[in-house]
């Protein structure tokens, strides 16, 4: 039998077993919960004539296999829900709606918005709800935390240490942070590259440990992520954080990976500080509101808020009139008097569209039971893909990839990076696309396969590998032409 004949009778067998193993999957309710693109919206060059997609849309057989929630998560139905009711109560209420709790209505008000949202966040991240702020984006909570937590001393600690493929914007965060305290980033910032894996730069947690050993006498802060965005490596958080606390080392994570992706327990590792974006396996929205997490040993308020001497016991920070506490927040005095706990970081007042958006998201979280139990299946789905890209493959076609990702479920959340041979992601991509099927691309040579547990199902994955074996074959042919 050719490999080809053989892939395609693992594929049929794999199909049926992924059938059986979506019915027998007790979390498979939540999919019900989103709007799944179907092959002919996904197709589609226009705008839909009615903005509104109707509830239950794409709930057909024809939907595209989306595996794309490490980029951006596919929108809860409720969500539509949840923005009409804020979008009523600002028609019918005007300003009332900061103050004013309406009979019927699910929604806060305005002005308990972000409390109710670190509520629903708090057990996500496993924190105290006064450990967390729904604010800001991603990039600006990082800047915020560098401002208040790196105080560089040129004659001691003054370094930033992070991993060389960082995301860009955590390399431009850190770069300006530096130079914004007169530091050159050639001096004062550390990069990690991996000797044992150059290429894919897949840090061990031993070459970690090794660095700040190396580094210590010097870094003041290091930055990494919960998950690498590029590989999709989860990181030992618990063991990197004591490492370098213990060596005087203030440790922020960049969550964005992350967060509703694994557990995580940010509280009981003693991570110092992290922030996070929400639009990935969040589902809140693009460029939707960012979250921040300050240990309760870093955001304490020692003094009185009634205390009129120059404020002092908290540590400083870039404060804005909605990190005043509640009480004298509408007083609008002079004097900054931050909420105890992460919510003293805050700036403005924040998007409600956003927060609500967010929070409506949040609530089919709880409704699965949290990312503990979604967790579960992740890892199940993401080994079954795995399995999948290594038997349903033909043999040339399975020569022109290898996955990047670590092999050790404890090691990746739900993601696998594959990483094509030179000149094939063009026709991959686009072949990909063509069959409905939609992951990313990082160039030069890498697509990322998300199978978020939410929503998507055994028999995606299935999909996805069909798919990805045809389009293979179309990138050899049009390469050896």
């Amino acid at each position: 039998m050719s490999s080809h004949s053989n892939a395609s009778s693992v594929i049929a067998n794999a199909r049926d077993k992924a059938r059986a193993l979506d019915r027998d999957d007790a979390l498979a309710f939540t999919r019900s919960e989103f709007n799944i693109p179907t092959k002919t919206q996904i197709a589609s060059t226009r705008l839909p004539d009615s903005a509104t997609i109707e509830p239950g849309s794409g709930d057909g057989a024809d939907k595209c296999v989306y595996l794309c929630g490490n980029s951006l998560g596919l929108q809860p139905k409720r969500t539509q829900t949840r923005l009409n009711q804020y979008l009523s109560t600002w028609a019918t209420q005007g300003v009332q709606g900061h103050f004013k709790p309406l009979e019927g209505s699910p929604l806060p008000t305005w002005l308990d918005a972000d409390e109710r949202a670190a509520q629903l966040i708090a057990p996500i991240v496993g924190a105290s709800e006064a450990e967390v702020a729904v604010m800001q984006t991603l990039t600006a909570n990082l800047h915020l935390l560098m401002s208040a937590f790196y105080k560089p001393d040129i004659h001691g600690k003054h370094k930033i240490m992070l991993e060389s493929k960082a995301f860009p914007s955590d390399h431009f965060a850190v770069e300006t942070q530096l130079r914004h305290h007169g530091l050159d980033p050639t001096t004062s910032m550390i990069t990690l590259t991996s000797p044992s894996s150059p290429e894919d730069n897949v840090l061990t947690t031993a070459e970690i440990l090794s660095a700040i050993d190396a580094h210590a006498p010097t870094t003041a802060l290091l930055l990494l992520p919960g998950i690498q965005y590029y590989t999709g490596q989860l990181l030992d958080i618990p063991t990197i954080t004591a490492y370098a606390r213990e060596r005087g080392i203030f440790v922020v994570w960049d969550l964005a990976h992350a967060v509703g992706n694994v557990p995580l327990s940010l509280h009981a590792w003693g991570v110092d500080a992290a922030a996070w974006c929400s639009y990935k396996y969040l589902n809140s929205g693009p460029g939707c509101i960012g979250g921040l997490f300050v240990h309760e040993r870093n955001s304490a308020v020692a003094r009185a808020i009634t205390d009129d001497r120059p404020e002092e016991g908290y540590t400083n920070r870039l404060a804005g009139w909605w990190g005043n506490d509640k009480g004298t927040r509408f007083v609008m005095a002079t004097k900054f008097h931050p909420v105890r706990g992460a919510a003293g970081f805050q700036l403005s007042n924040p998007s409600i569209l956003d927060i609500t958006s967010l929070s409506a998201s949040l609530e089919v979280f709880h409704e699965a039971g949290g990312v503990g139990a979604l967790r579960g299946k992740s890892v199940r789905l993401t080994g079954f893909l795995e399995e999948l890209l290594q038997t349903g493959i033909g043999e040339e076609e399975r020569e022109l990839f290898r996955i990047i990702t670590p092999r050790n479920p404890e090691q990746r959340g739900a993601q696998l990076s594959v990483m094509l041979k030179p000149g094939l992601l063009e026709t991959v991509m686009r072949e990909l696309e063509r069959r409905a099927v939609i992951v990313d691309e990082r160039k030069p040579d890498v697509i990322r396969v998300a199978p978020a547990p939410l929503y998507n199902t055994f028999e995606d994955c299935v999909g996805f590998v069909e798919a990805f074996a045809e389009a293979l074959a179309v990138a050899k042919r049009e390469k050896t032409v």
